[in-house]
């Protein structure tokens, strides 16, 4: 028989009934009890989905309080030292004190995991770290699933992968160093699986789709000469790219299978086919685990079959990567047009597909009813009207590279932008959204039911509008924001307004702890056909005599968080997004704003896990800003965002974008990530995020000033602005306040001192 399987399960619920728990916590509105009876109760339900499916093994092992690497600190003992926790007894509690840090101490470091929206915690390692082992939470997860008879495969963070992503901050420290310690760890773990007579565990190494160096691959040789020889069977998952060049090295390690990503490289299977040794699975990741199209199941059984006659049963069948990427279910979708939502497979429609997949491998004719319905979804979505506009196609084959190019280099644009907006140095400002309140929630909400008129909830967003306007004229902002009090999500707001586009009501998906996005879906040919924040901006300008930015989400990001059609290179697709973004760029100068931010924090998340892939990435991604940005007069001042990545190995292609101002996130990392724009003597002006936003903890004007005085010490004090990490749409007004009035007030202390020293 073939074996069916997937890596993981989404965590949050079809209806994110974690998020609220999660936050009824912190609120102190419910207890730890409570919160671990809703997580368990969310196992079950999700274990229970994928035994009724049908499929061989049950994941366990993939939820997480928070996050999968958090949790992997916490079972492995080696939590940061600054917090001085036990890691024996560490509480619910003091778990989320490490991710959103405390009195004392900021949060962990958060960055993007690998090229996905999904952000996990960076483990903090130091040469005296010890991995002796945490608490048993993962244990207890374990002994639940089989104590509901299942048979389940555990599933952990890796080693290397493990090691890879975390950082250290003891200068001339290598992390490998701690590679015997670690691989101990991991043996007492996988040998207590053993006793609890597991069968399969599966270790999850997508950093072996990385660059590796040849030291992590001699690492990689190292810790699995141990780990396969515990009892239990491993099996080694790779994911998001190609680990083909890894194939011969992995041949020879005593695990007993591997997990392909056969969606994102499909060309790597002939290259393992070659080194798999006889007595080696191979799972086949053929279910795409981070978009939600229906997969050609006949296309895919037929590339198959000629696998299965080769390897018999030792060829499984499994989605491409863990299902945490996608929504939980399409069964409460009751709003979206019937033809689109039968083009669509959410995590749980996923399962019945592995199952198809692994049905009509054994016997393809009992398979041929869902292959049927397979096929009829694809020819709908073929031959749709609703997916190409001849508009659209038009535009973009009139593109010229003079579009992708303001009419003068920075330096001049500088000279024009100064004199035009007369800001003082270390001009403050935030990057875009405040507090969305209860209040603008039950708005929002009673206008979607249709218990508010139009016009009743266009006052009420007006009076937030005005409302942020006068708090921020209060604590003496130089560049002000509207607030965005009017948008759901820095995507579905434009996507609602654009063409192309379709959107479900409960089409979660999990960013961070209990942060969750509804991405949109882009179907077909991206078309703006009216302005979407022009009379908003006016507006909020009207209020006030300082200047108010114009707040729009970038061509990349909309890409990237958005389920995106398959069906044509996503280059294409981004191009589309620029011009409809260019066109609202064009409309807010007209209207008189002189100030106009596109956000990109999604640009390096899209970069390519191998660096053989980022030209061409880097290429059309920075010019489909360029594009959306060059559109306007040299007075009107571009600014852009990018919150929590790895910016360092880019800065050329964010130099290349050409915003006049760019504001990072930096907290978290205390300045580090602005050490890499100085190095690189980054031409155009900078705002390094002062505070952390994701945490509850409000920064002194001290703390904010020694962060401010480090980053002088890296970019000039003449190009720097100062800002938050990133929007506060998430955080309380008390909160807020509190917090940027010691911003505002350490940039007056620092712009007193630079005068001085003058």
């Amino acid at each position: 028989m073939t074996c069916t399987h997937i890596l993981g399960f989404p965590r949050i619920g079809a209806q994110r009934e974690l998020k609220f728990a999660q936050e009824a916590f912190w609120r102190g509105e419910a207890d730890e009890a409570y919160l671990r009876e809703v997580a368990a109760t969310l196992r079950a339900r999700h274990w229970q989905l994928q035994s009724t499916a049908g499929l061989d093994f049950v994941a366990v092992g993939d939820f997480a309080y928070y996050d999968q690497m958090l949790g992997m600190s916490a079972l492995l003992g080696a939590l940061p030292h600054r917090f001085g926790f036990n890691p024996a007894t560490l509480t619910l509690a003091q778990y989320y004190e490490l991710a959103r840090g405390n009195a004392a101490q900021p949060a962990m470091e958060m960055t993007k995991w690998f090229d996905t929206n999904y952000h996990y915690l960076v483990p903090e390692l130091a040469a005296d770290s010890t991995f002796n082992g945490g608490v048993d939470w993962f244990f207890d997860e374990v002994d639940e699933a089989l104590a509901l008879g299942l048979r389940i495969k555990p599933v952990l963070i890796g080693p290397i992968t493990y090691l890879r992503l975390a950082k250290t901050h003891t200068p001339g420290f290598d992390r490998l160093d701690l590679l015997p310690k670690l691989v101990n760890r991991y043996v007492r773990i996988i040998e207590a699986l053993k006793a609890r007579g597991i069968e399969w565990v599966q270790l999850d190494e997508p950093a072996l789709c990385l660059d590796l160096e040849g030291e992590w691959l001699e690492a990689l040789t190292a810790a699995y000469a141990a780990l396969g020889d515990c009892g239990v069977k491993v099996l080694l998952a790779t994911y998001f790219e190609t680990a083909a060049d890894h194939g011969p090295r992995i041949a020879k390690l005593p695990v007993h299978g591997v997990h392909l990503d056969l969606v994102r490289a499909p060309a790597q299977l002939d290259a393992w086919r070659a080194v798999l040794p006889a007595h080696m699975v191979l799972s086949a990741g053929v279910v795409d685990g981070r978009n939600i199209w229906r997969t050609d199941l006949r296309a895919v059984v037929e590339s198959l079959l000629p696998l299965r006659a080769e390897l018999g049963a030792r060829l499984w069948v499994a989605p491409s990567c863990s299902l945490l990427h996608v929504p939980v279910s399409l069964e409460s979708e009751r709003k979206l047009d019937a033809e689109l939502k039968s083009w669509l497979a959410f995590a749980t429609e996923k399962l019945d597909e592995i199952r198809a997949i692994g049905g009509a491998l054994e016997n393809e004719q009992a398979a041929q009813p869902a292959l049927a319905e397979a096929d009829a979804a694809l020819a709908s979505r073929r031959r749709s009207g609703a997916v190409v506009n001849a508009l659209v196609q038009k535009r973009v084959a009139a593109v010229t590279e003079d579009m992708a190019n303001r009419r003068r280099p920075f330096a001049e644009r500088n000279r024009l932008q100064r004199q035009a907006l007369n800001l003082p140095p270390l001009p403050t400002t935030t990057i875009g959204s405040f507090p969305q309140t209860p209040a603008i929630r039950q708005a929002r909400a009673a206008y979607k039911r249709g218990d508010l008129k139009a016009l009743d909830y266009l006052e009420r967003m007006r009076a937030e509008i005005e409302l942020a306007i006068r708090r921020q004229e209060a604590l003496d902002i130089d560049v002000l924001v509207h607030g965005e009090a009017e948008r759901n999500d820095m995507v579905e707001y434009f996507g609602e307004q654009l063409w192309g586009y379709a959107f479900t009501e409960n089409g979660w998906v999990q960013s961070y702890g209990s942060r969750c996005v509804k991405p949109p879906i882009i179907y077909g040919d991206v078309y703006r056909p009216e302005p979407m924040t022009v009379e908003t901006a006016k507006y909020a300008q009207s209020l006030t005599s300082r200047l108010v930015k114009g707040m729009l989400t970038g061509p990349v990001t909309m890409l990237q968080w958005s389920f995106v059609r398959d069906d044509q290179p996503r280059a294409t697709t981004a191009l589309q997004l620029a011009l409809a973004i260019r066109d609202e760029v064009v409309d807010l100068e007209k209207a008189g704003i002189r100030i106009i931010q596109i956000d990109e924090p999604a640009f390096r998340e899209g970069l390519p896990l191998r660096r053989a892939d980022w030209p061409a990435y880097l290429d059309w991604a920075s010019r489909a800003f360029r594009i959306s940005a060059a559109g306007v007069a040299d007075e009107t001042q571009i600014h852009t965002h990018m919150c929590y990545s790895e910016f360092n190995d880019i800065l050329p292609a964010i130099a290349a974008m050409d915003a006049d101002v760019i504001t990072i996130e930096t907290s978290r990392s205390a300045m580090e990530l602005l050490d890499g724009f100085g190095a690189f003597s980054y031409p155009n002006e900078i705002g390094p995020g002062v505070y952390d936003i994701h945490s509850p903890r409000v920064p002194t004007t001290d703390a904010i000033e020694r962060l401010l005085r480090r980053a002088c010490e890296v970019i000039p004090a003449d190009r720097l602005w100062v800002n938050p990490d990133c929007g506060l749409k998430t955080r309380g007004w008390a909160e807020t306040e509190v917090a940027l009035a010691n911003m505002v007030r350490a940039a007056k202390n620092l712009r007193a001192r630079l005068a001085l020293a003058a």
